[in-house]
């Protein structure tokens, strides 16, 4: 069941390969996960000593949460996966000019997933042809319900 969706991520990139990361989350932000107050647009993953962050990735404070804790509602997140997977994504990143870009953030099982994309950037000419795809899409989707 998806939370958010980053629609901006597949306008701007390419996505190549999709993965699925856990997160490292305090007590107060799943909280407000779940109740909808995350924002995933302008966030963006970096990796650092071999380990991979999220960071920009905006959670509100819902008011009810705890109030002895101080809230920092961009604060630097750590995603999890398998050593493998960090590896190969690292050297994709490094040696092919990819980046990783966040997708999406959903449940599984009952625990909150952020699915990371393996992105190249997209040219200006390539985002208007794909508008151009979609109005003609849009036109013919159109055009066929009026023909019925």
């Amino acid at each position: 069941m998806s939370i958010i969706e980053n629609r901006k991520a597949l306008h701007d990139f390419f996505i190549e390969e999709k993965h699925e990361a856990g997160m490292v989350l305090e007590g107060w932000e799943v909280k407000a996960i779940r109740a909808g107050r995350a924002n995933i647009k302008e966030s963006y993953v970096i990796i650092r000593n071999e380990e991979i962050f999220l960071f920009g990735m905006h959670i509100t404070p819902l008011t009810t949460a705890s109030s002895h804790v101080r809230h920092d509602p961009v604060r630097t997140r750590k995603l999890l996966l398998h050593k493998k997977e960090i590896a190969r994504l690292i050297g994709k990143v490094e040696r092919a000019g990819y980046t990783l870009v966040p997708l999406d953030l959903h449940f599984v099982k009952g625990r909150i997933k952020l699915e990371i994309g393996l992105a190249k950037g997209k040219k200006l000419h390539d985002k208007r042809e794909d508008e151009k795809k979609k109005d003609w899409e849009r036109e013919k989707q159109r055009l066929m319900r009026v023909k019925v």
